[in-house]
């Protein structure tokens, strides 16, 4: 007696052993046997860890404080082994195109041509004497200088410390090895005519720091709150004594801002430096990732000196941010 049996649908797979095929054969019999295939093993997918939503272990480290050990534990202090490079360092992870630097070294020419060439020059010989006067190469003759004029140079000599501390080491640049410390020093006497050159060869992200870097100079001479204080409050000090300057003293300023070469190129010097600064405080901010804290500095760092001070205070250390406490394993 037959029985007829139903076959469920089962996936069906050629056996290896199939018999030799004959060309001549019409009537050829394959053994079609059935088989249970293996089950398929689902990897999950692979997400790669941005450096902004940390890890499982501990959290992310901004700017890149590099650990000479992979995974360190002291005091219950971790650093996390497992972020990326993109999260050591901040600002512009993919840096900029030549088009910006295009620009600034076109900003930077036409300044240079200006000062050389355009600026006006009615007075040289009284030129000479408020130089000598400001340096106190010249003793005391009777003559009071300019209030402000004296307060446009002593403020122009507290800006490349802020920059300093802005730059270093946010602002510096690891796509070429151009260092920032030259033009720095050299800012101190040419001001950011000597600085703009390094804003045109800066190639973001900054490269990693070693946490001893963090305890030596300059970096803890520049992280230091103490020094933030004192630049903050000489400014604050010097505005002042400009602001309480009578009318009249302004109306002299603005004259010698006509005449003299050296007070018109000193005076477009601290309009680049205030220009500059907000982007600064900006890169230095996403690298320290306190942007959602400190974006309100921001318009504040719009105020000439005083905002990038006053943000130079309040910014967290990068002692602060790089490493993130968390409960300590059990040994």
């Amino acid at each position: 007696m037959r029985t007829s049996t139903m076959l469920l649908p089962q996936p069906i797979f050629l056996s290896p052993n199939l018999p030799t095929l004959n060309n001549k054969n019409k009537n050829l019999r394959t053994s079609l046997q059935p088989h249970n295939p293996p089950p398929l093993r689902v990897s999950p997918p692979r997400t790669r860890t941005r450096a902004s939503s940390g890890c499982f272990s501990c959290f992310a480290k901004p700017l890149g404080v590099r650990t000479k050990t992979p995974f360190r534990k002291k005091g219950g202090l971790h650093i996390c082994p497992c972020l990326k490079k993109e999260s050591e360092v901040g600002g512009n992870g993919n840096g900029r195109d030549w088009t910006t630097s295009i620009l600034l070294f076109l900003l930077w020419a036409a300044l240079v041509y200006y000062v050389f060439f355009l600026t006006p020059n009615q007075t040289p010989s009284r030129d000479l004497y408020f130089l000598k006067k400001l340096l106190n190469l010249k003793g005391d003759d009777g003559f009071r200088m300019n209030e402000v004029l004296v307060s446009l140079w002593y403020i122009m000599g507290l800006w490349p410390l802020v920059y300093s501390m802005l730059l270093l080491p946010t602002g510096r640049s690891s796509k070429n090895n151009i260092p920032v410390w030259p033009f720095l020093i050299l800012s101190c006497f040419g001001g950011a005519y000597a600085l703009l050159p390094y804003f045109v060869l800066w190639k973001p992200p900054a490269p990693p720091v070693e946490e001893t870097q963090l305890k030596s100079w300059p970096l803890n001479f520049l992280e230091s709150k103490v020094t933030a204080v004192i630049s903050l409050a000489a400014g604050v000090a010097i505005i002042t004594y400009a602001g309480l300057a009578g009318q009249d003293l302004w109306k002299e300023f603005y004259q010698y801002f006509r005449e003299s070469k050296f007070i018109h190129i000193m005076s477009i010097d601290f309009i680049i430096f205030s220009a500059f600064a907000p982007f600064w405080v900006y890169n230095d901010m996403t690298a320290r990732k306190w942007f959602d804290k400190g974006s309100w500095l921001l318009p504040i760092s719009l105020i000439p000196f005083l905002g990038p001070g006053l943000y130079l205070l309040l910014r967290p250390s990068l002692s602060t941010v790089a490493i993130s406490q968390i409960p300590v394993e059990p040994e």
